[in-house]
């Protein structure tokens, strides 16, 4: 990766779609992302992304993974970029969130996505092709067109 790439990053659900086999056509997408993130070596998630992950695939969905293969799965994924926020990150959310006017927590994501370099936020919780502080969000289950 040259030192002008940009990153990506990853939110929590869409890591979930890629783990759970019974997420049906979702779960083909969000692998294929990530093969191709691994591939290029420009992906990102934060502490916050890791934590959802751990609590939903082995609570939230229909198969769930065991406490080792989830903790196996976070291990690889400490392999990218891992941002940890600090108490400014939280200030700065607030502020995401007031202008943007979207939940708290989504704007820690933006937060994360931005203090990381990435010019895309991977997720379906935010509008695709909504640009906030100059990071795009994507939903890669939105069909073009």
């Amino acid at each position: 990766m040259s030192a002008e790439a940009l990153r990506e990053f990853v939110d929590a659900n869409i890591l979930v779609y890629a783990f759970d086999s019974s997420a049906g056509s979702k779960h083909v997408t969000a692998r294929r992302l990530l093969e191709r993130l691994w591939e290029t070596g420009i992906g990102c998630v934060s502490v916050q992304v890791l934590q959802e992950f751990f609590v939903t695939v082995t609570r939230k969905v229909a198969e769930p993974l065991s406490l080792d293969e989830a903790a196996d799965r976070i291990r690889e994924l400490t392999m990218w970029k891992v941002f940890t926020p600090t108490a400014d990150d939280v200030l700065g959310a607030i502020e995401i969130q007031k202008h943007a006017k979207i939940a708290f927590w989504d704007a820690m994501i933006v937060r994360a996505a931005e203090e990381s370099g990435c010019d895309v936020l991977w997720t379906e919780d935010l509008n695709d092709g909504q640009l906030l502080r100059g990071v795009r969000v994507r939903d890669p289950f939105v069909k073009p067109g």
